[in-house]
């Protein structure tokens, strides 16, 4: 079998599993010898993985200010 998960894209990734990715990018963009294709591929990479970050942490903000009102956690609603 192949050592690839095919359900791997489909699984969302942590927060810090999408900064570590973006490191991973940011020292592709550094790179001298990057082309212009790769660049932008990269850099397209790290704005959607940007806008997946922002999104988990609005999330997170959302529960803390709920925590903070209501005296404990509870599920975030969604709306």
């Amino acid at each position: 079998m192949a050592g690839k998960k095919k359900t791997e894209a489909q699984e969302p990734q942590s927060l810090e599993e999408n900064f570590s990715a973006l490191e991973e990018l940011i020292g592709q963009l550094e790179a001298e010898d990057i082309s212009l294709e790769e660049a932008f591929t990269a850099y397209s990479k790290g704005m959607s993985l940007l806008k997946q970050c922002s999104e988990q942490i609005d999330r997170v903000e959302k529960q803390v200010m709920k925590l903070n009102e209501e005296g404990g956690l509870e599920p975030l609603d969604p709306q």
